[in-house]
């Protein structure tokens, strides 16, 4: 199977991805023999919520936290970021679930920026009708039916797309891109299927069949936003940690609990420019590796970024 590269916009370098559970997923998901037979099995079982839920109840018992300073080497995660010391955290689970120095993820200060929400590999598209074939791979893909509101899918139709692809090797909170203030909430329960791409390329629909929480956002500077939280295999929940209908660019939103997830932002048409470099790794079909905080881009009416 072909290994996965992204575009790291710290370097500007092309860089191997390291896939946690590589076997697993190329056993679920490709398309040898054993793998149509024995892997299709397996999946109609592994999308049911409650292994999921198992698998975070076991990451989060005492013992689980001996594979804390393993997995950190294996995938060499810089843990003089965090705000707790290594052998501070009382689970996998919980080191999972980790804050930051707030030193570690500066907040862009430009006032009419919105800032990248989470740590990830990032794809965004300007106009959404007219690049969402590089998102999922030229086949069909219904607004209405990954939003389950028709109403919401005419409001987004045509706007932005941002999907950022959370792995189990990321700092797993996110945050708001921008102020605002909170009008609508929305779950939508599901399967929970993989959203590695490896997972991707064989059922590009899995966006429309997983779990979902969605965020209704009315901005000031960026009109109303739309943001989803997607579930994912093993991940035991999606939590909101926010308080307050007001909320601030960086303030924290909520976490994914153990495994890999996404995040998708969905803007109105005509409200924002993205930073040049993110677009045109996008046209390429190549995500681009994003830290929360960093700038996405500017409120339209004013100068594009720069990179």
């Amino acid at each position: 199977m072909n290994s996965l590269y992204y575009l790291n916009r710290e370097t500007g370098k092309l860089e191997k991805e390291s896939i946690y559970q590589e076997e697993l997923l190329q056993f679920l998901y490709n398309d040898e023999w054993v793998s149509n037979k024995l892997g299709k099995q397996c999946l109609r079982l592994l999308r049911y919520p409650f292994i999921s839920k198992a698998v975070g109840w076991w990451q989060k018992r005492s013992w689980t936290k001996r594979k804390i300073k393993n997995f950190i080497q294996a995938f060499d995660i810089n843990s003089c970021e965090f705000e707790k010391k290594v052998e501070d955290f009382s689970s996998f689970n919980d080191f999972f679930i980790r804050k930051l120095k707030s030193s570690s993820r500066p907040i862009d200060p430009l006032k009419t920026s919105c800032i990248i929400p989470a740590d990830g590999r990032y794809l965004f598209f300007e106009n959404f009708d007219e690049k969402l074939g590089l998102f999922v791979k030229n086949k069909q893909f219904s607004l209405q039916e990954f939003l389950q509101d028709e109403n919401l899918a005419q409001i987004f139709a045509k706007g932005s797309l941002v999907v950022g692809r959370l792995c189990p090797t990321d700092y797993h909170r996110f945050h708001f891109p921008c102020d605002g203030r909170v009008i609508q909430t929305k779950a939508i329960n599901g399967w929970l299927y993989s959203v590695n791409p490896i997972a991707l390329k064989k059922n590009s629909e899995i966006f429309c069949q997983n779990k979902r929480c969605l965020t209704l956002i009315d901005s000031p500077l960026f009109g109303r936003i739309l943001y989803i939280e997607v579930g994912a295999t093993c991940v035991g929940s999606i939590v909101q940690t926010y308080t307050n209908q007001l909320v601030k660019k960086g303030e924290e939103k909520g976490y994914f609990e153990f495994g890999g997830s996404t995040v998708v932002l969905l803007f109105e048409p005509g409200r924002l420019k993205f930073d040049e470099v993110l677009c045109q790794s996008s046209q390429l079909g190549i995500e681009i590796r994003c830290l929360f905080g960093q700038r996405m881009a500017l409120a339209l009416e004013h100068k594009e970024c720069k990179s």
